[in-house]
């Protein structure tokens, strides 16, 4: 019997329909319009398609990567470590969703701002409430000596 090596089918460097809804479904919270992510495809120097979660202006970097190398779909984190490799890739668009933090970095902005005012207010008053507090300490035995 011969055995004739057929030439691997090259891919077209190109998202399906299907896949690219499978990972934008699952990416629907951290690619709405309020986060200030947006999404980007690439191709590798191979031929393999990439998928690419960025990071709000100024910046965009890349926070999360899914490739398609032959039948795999590759699950990776901004800094290139592997999250998560699968055929599957319902199973990967889940483990891109879980990868991806929920808070927003303009809640995180808020939240900051928010503490670093209370912590500003906090040092301010601070004297205040010690020379209140203290005002207190002598007017209490005197106003007892009245009752």
């Amino acid at each position: 019997m011969s055995v004739v090596a057929f030439e691997r089918k090259q891919n077209t460097g190109e998202w399906s329909e299907r896949e690219l809804s499978t990972i934008l479904a699952a990416l629907s919270a951290a690619t709405a319009p309020g986060t200030g992510r947006e999404w980007e495809t690439g191709v590798t120097e191979k031929g393999d398609v990439q998928f690419y979660l960025l990071s709000p202006l100024p910046d965009q970097a890349c926070e999360l990567c899914v490739s398609r190398l032959g039948g795999r779909y590759i699950l990776e984190d901004g800094m290139g470590r592997l999250l998560f490799e699968h055929r599957n890739l319902d199973l990967v668009a889940l483990h891109a969703k879980a990868a991806v933090p929920s808070t927003s970095w303009l809640m995180v902005r808020a939240i900051t701002l928010w503490c670093a005012i209370r912590s500003a207010l906090h040092e301010k008053a601070e004297p205040w409430l010690v020379e209140g507090e203290e005002l207190v300490v002598q007017l209490v035995p005197q106003l007892a000596a009245f009752a």
